[in-house]
């Protein structure tokens, strides 16, 4: 039975209606995405709720995903967006897959063709069970209307639970029109294991037994209540902190018990004591390719798994003690305890900060602009509460590894490792916390792949501060090439267009800085800017890495 949108007299609605319902109970405040006749019946549904649910109207459906995926990072709150069937589809996979990588929770909303036209090839048809199966946590299409509360309640609940994760929704169109009288749940409470007093003491005991313990720490869903106690615990015991790969926000830099990265380019001190270590424990880190080098690093240290969703414990490596306990709620519980250790512990974690510090330092770059000043700059002008982001390139080294994060600042970026995702992640983030200091980090060739989304900025009135790290080439390949066929370059050289002329047509401040010495005031008139500032920083290929120029690379591959 088809019916047309429902008044409030009667107790049948749309599907697309609660659907609506159901985001709302949910407690959807914002969503993201880009409109498509797949799915207009939600469209309208959303007209009549436009002041409680804000909708964000996209340039590009991976930008979308994107900035969905980036928000919930940064609320805590599952990520919403809506896409079209087919292609709308396929350009959101990239941020189903950046939300799989980092166990964010979101909620792909997808229109699908009516339930009759199914398995005929029919215009845009994609059997998403099929094509999201291994690429998202859960992937369902609804076949009812009047199923529509019971699975998008358990949608949420699958994203959230465990390890979250992105869980996609197929929406025909016949069931969204459809008429039904089922109503919207409560609002979800998501179980969150707590660990027992036993787990506690056991861990305990096997830090204070260790003569060169490590805590490595990753994985989204902490607090600031968790992030103070994690490092009171660390530094009353004297312990070494390690983050996982783009997870440095989890503690305060300033922290005497911070250490260094396990990420990508790993220092090596960072990599010694992880080598080093007789026990390791891991609170919500996921000990993947990254962190221990290529599954080299780990395997003979005593490990302490402590993880919210079971199936992560044991999974490749296997824990003396595996727990399966909220990590943020573990860090509360051991922030109470004392585990007294050797007498050399403290001297240990001074060399381990010492090595931290020194590693922070780069030298002098080749070129005009310098990187390193440019950070520095940042280090001190930048609020306690600024939110950096970026997209994958080796630009990124800059903030994932010569930035300290302190305060209430915080880190947005793809464990997944995709182009583009700075400029969304940015815009997500001024979107939920308009008052903050957002500055997104890209390359020339990563802002390219959606610098369309600066539009979407405009539009929302969310427009951060974005340094475009221009070097005319996809750095990290060509740094690749170097290593491995020196000389022999192809494929990896850009020719741009005018970034500020850019930014300019988008309604930003846009301008090119070319100097160290002109970064400073360039960057307090971006600051300054109502409608946001695009500020493209000129470097030379040749600064390739803030350690090895490009020269270097390519001596080192050819013995010259």
């Amino acid at each position: 039975m088809l019916c047309p949108a429902m008044d409030s007299r009667t107790t049948l609605r749309t599907g697309a209606v609660a659907l609506v319902d159901c985001l709302l109970a949910q407690g959807v405040t914002t969503t993201f995405g880009v409109p498509g006749e797949s799915y207009l019946a939600v469209l309208d549904a959303l007209h009549d709720v436009s002041g409680r649910i804000r909708l964000v109207p996209n340039r590009h459906e991976g930008g979308a995903a994107f900035m969905a995926e980036a928000w919930a990072k940064l609320t805590g709150r599952p990520g919403v967006v809506f896409v079209t069937r087919g292609p709308g589809a396929t350009n959101a996979a990239i941020g189903v897959h950046t939300a799989m990588q980092a166990g964010t929770p979101l909620l792909v909303f997808v229109g699908q063709v009516g339930t009759g036209m199914r398995g005929r090839g029919a215009f845009q048809e994609v059997d998403y069970r099929a094509v999201f199966g291994s690429l998202a946590k859960w992937a369902v299409e609804i076949d009812a209307a009047d199923r529509i509360p019971e699975l998008v309640s358990r949608a949420f609940a699958v994203a959230q639970s465990g390890r979250p994760g992105p869980v996609v929704v197929a929406l025909p169109e016949d069931v969204l029109s459809a008429a039904t009288d089922a109503v919207a749940g409560p609002a979800l409470r998501i179980a969150r294991p707590a660990p027992d007093a036993g787990v506690i003491a056991e861990i305990g005991a096997r830090l204070a037994a260790a003569a060169a313990p490590v805590v490595l720490v990753g994985g989204g869903g902490w607090t600031d209540d968790g992030r103070r106690a994690l490092r009171a615990f660390a530094e009353a015991n004297a312990l070494p902190v390690l983050t996982e790969f783009r997870r440095q926000d989890v503690i305060d830099h300033d922290s005497a018990a911070y250490a260094g990265d396990a990420g990508l380019g790993k220092s090596a001190a960072v990599r010694a004591a992880l080598a080093g270590a007789d026990v390791i424990l891991a609170l919500g880190a996921e000990l993947g390719e990254i962190t221990t080098d290529g599954y080299t690093l780990l395997g003979r240290q005593s490990l302490i798994h402590v993880h919210a969703d079971a199936d992560e414990l044991n999974k490749v490596y296997a824990a003396a003690l595996p727990a399966p306990a909220d990590p943020d709620a573990t860090a509360r519980a051991l922030a109470g305890i004392a585990v007294p250790g050797s007498a050399g512990r403290a001297e240990r974690l001074g060399r381990l900060r010492a090595a931290h510090l020194a590693f922070l330092e780069a030298p002098p770059q080749p070129g005009d602009l310098d990187m390193g000043a440019v950070i520095a700059h940042l280090q001190a002008a930048l609020p306690d509460d600024a939110i950096l982001t970026n997209g994958a390139g080796n630009f990124a080294i800059w903030p994932n590894k010569h930035f300290r994060f302190h305060g209430r600042q915080r880190l947005l970026a793809p464990q997944s490792g995709a182009m583009g995702y700075g400029l969304p992640a940015a815009i997500a983030a001024k979107v939920a916390s308009p008052e903050r200091c957002v500055v997104a980090f890209a390359g020339d060739g990563d802002f390219q792949m959606t610098c369309a989304e600066l539009g979407t900025a405009m539009q929302a009135r969310a427009c951060p501060i974005v340094l475009v790290v221009n070097n005319r080439s996809y750095g990290t390949i060509r740094m690749h090439q170097e290593k491995t066929y020196p000389g022999r370059v192809s494929f990896t050289e850009l020719d741009n267009p005018d970034f500020p002329a850019l930014a300019r047509a988008y309604g930003f401040h846009g301008e090119t800085v070319t100097r160290t010495g002109d970064f400073a005031a360039a960057f307090a008139r971006a600051r300054a800017a109502e409608g946001g500032a695009v500020l493209e920083l000129v470097v030379p290929v040749e600064a390739i890495t803030p350690r090895a120029t490009l020269s270097q690379l390519r001596g080192a591959a050819t013995g010259g």
